[in-house]
């Protein structure tokens, strides 16, 4: 039997799949959930074979609902979204139902995953969407991350710095900070250069953080930031942050 969740915040939404999954009788609904929230404490419980996920959802939303999954399941995306998104999950084999979506349109996605499920991982399907859906205009103005048992919602506009932590990014803001499970690089992209600038491959600083730069040792510099916290800058970062301030 293959374990499946629906999390989608309309009941509606969630009342459709269930009856179209009436006529796949391998597959059992272990769990129905209202938000994100709901859904990652899901996943945990039950480790899923496949999920219904819904995009648009409050609190959340469903690709940052995967982001706190440190081994996201396969998914089949239920949403009326835009094009990018669309492309995305076809260059990564993901199927998706455009809201409303009709019971044939449904089992031809469901026969698509269980061809996938037989042949390959659709699991690392999810993953590289993930890895590659910072690209879109998707993106959002906060980061989500998982402390223990809570989830946290940060906004881009209380980042002040990023530092490189083995695995992790360890994001600091005025209330302390958080670990997320990803790269530099993808910080560097989902954040941009309008406040933000790459001043070593460890770092990344808010540009309106920074209230000067001192000279430290073998060509290298330390940009001061507001809260006194000094940030090394490397050789090659010293011309970007003199050119975003304009020195």
């Amino acid at each position: 039997m293959m374990r499946v969740i629906l999390i989608d915040d309309e009941p509606l939404a969630r009342s459709v799949v269930s009856e179209y999954l009436q006529s796949w009788p391998e597959m059992e609904i272990v769990q129905e959930c209202n938000d994100g929230f709901e859904g990652v404490k899901a996943i945990a419980q039950h480790n899923p074979d496949l999920i219904f996920l819904d995009i648009q959802m409050p609190k959340i939303n469903g690709f940052e609902m995967l982001e706190l999954i440190e081994q996201p399941p396969a998914v089949i995306f239920t949403t009326a979204f835009d094009e990018y998104a669309i492309k995305a999950f076809e260059e990564h084999a993901i199927d998706y139902l455009l809201k409303p979506f009709t019971k044939e349109r449904f089992d031809k996605a469901v026969q698509k995953w269980m061809d996938q499920h037989q042949v390959s991982e659709p699991k690392q399907n999810t993953r590289q969407l993930l890895d590659n859906i910072q690209n879109s205009s998707l993106r959002n103005e906060r980061v989500v991350v998982k402390t223990g048992t809570k989830i946290k919602i940060i906004p881009v506009n209380d980042i002040i710095f990023l530092a490189a932590d083995d695995d992790y990014v360890k994001i600091h803001t005025p209330e302390g900070s958080f670990l997320k499970n990803k790269t530099m690089a993808y910080f560097e992209k989902l954040l941009g250069e309008d406040h933000f600038v790459r001043v070593h491959r460890s770092y990344i600083v808010r540009i309106d953080e920074i209230t000067r730069i001192d000279p430290y040792e073998k060509e290298s510099h330390l940009a001061i930031l507001k809260s006194g916290e000094k940030i090394p800058v490397s050789k090659t970062g010293y011309p970007k942050l003199r050119q975003v301030l304009g020195l």
